[in-house]
């Protein structure tokens, strides 16, 4: 009977511990499409430094901040404001979360992902399988959605899943991607061991011409030059900003050349 008891104990309290409500950054990061993020600690968001700037970006600032620390605000939310507000906690959870993935807190959260392949593989066959690292163009929310970025080859790719394509890449920002490779010199070992091969196109075992369309035109591009003659080159490929001559100065050499 003693026995009967604990166990209906037990199965109860399971039942009652399941029926809790999750925290809402738990809830969030658990999201169908929202394994990429990691959860953000409380006493981090509980910082105002941290959220410094942030009030001016997002609406209902306040209310999603409760929302997203679980606070239940002594004032009465209108229901139709309810979605907004919504709206408006993952938009700032968003911009908290790329704050918080450079600190070293948020880049060893990031780190066990990383080491799971959650980001996914590297699909350029010369990059030897590289994990990838989410990361975005711009720093500005509503521009772009998140890309991944290969430490091989240095290129970015879009998800191979439409689950991640909504997004914003504003959520990781323009500077987790290098923090994180200089902060685990693993990374650095192992892109320092794959062989810096560039696919070359062949037509019946020939190599094709750097002028031709389907030539290997951008390949200085894609491959740090290793001697001076490929220096050479690329100082050559780059860009120069023309200066502008006045025209007193243009007189001048006018006259001289007279």
């Amino acid at each position: 009977m003693t026995t009967n008891r604990i166990i209906e104990s037990d199965q109860m309290s399971q039942e009652s511990g399941s029926d809790e409500e999750q925290p809402w950054i738990q809830e969030y990061c658990m999201m169908f499409g929202h394994e990429y993020f990691v959860e953000v600690s409380n006493e981090f968001i509980e910082d105002d430094f941290n959220l410094t700037g942030l009030s001016s970006i997002v609406p209902f600032y306040r209310e999603a901040l409760d929302m997203i620390l679980d606070y239940q605000p002594d004032y009465q939310i209108k229901s139709e404001s309810l979605p907004i507000i919504h709206h408006s906690a993952e938009l700032l959870y968003g911009l908290i979360h790329a704050r918080y993935i450079l600190t070293k807190p948020g880049l060893q959260a990031m780190a066990g992902k990383y080491e799971k392949a959650v980001f996914g593989t590297c699909l350029r066959v010369h990059c030897e399988g590289m994990y990838l690292l989410p990361i975005g163009r711009y720093d500005q929310v509503g521009i772009e959605t998140v890309r991944l970025y290969c430490p091989s080859c240095n290129d970015i790719y879009l998800p191979s899943s439409s689950k991640y394509l909504h997004i914003d890449g504003a959520f990781f920002g323009t500077s987790f991607a290098i923090l994180f490779v200089n902060m685990f010199n693993e990374i650095q070992r192992r892109v320092s061991l794959i062989p810096k091969q560039i696919f070359d196109l062949k037509l019946f075992g020939f190599k094709i011409n750097k002028i031709a369309p389907s030539g290997p035109r951008m390949k200085w591009l894609r491959q740090y030059p290793t001697n001076s003659a490929e220096e050479e080159e690329l100082q050559r490929c780059k860009f120069e900003i023309p200066t502008l001559e006045t025209e007193s100065e243009s007189d001048v050499k006018m006259g001289s050349d007279e």
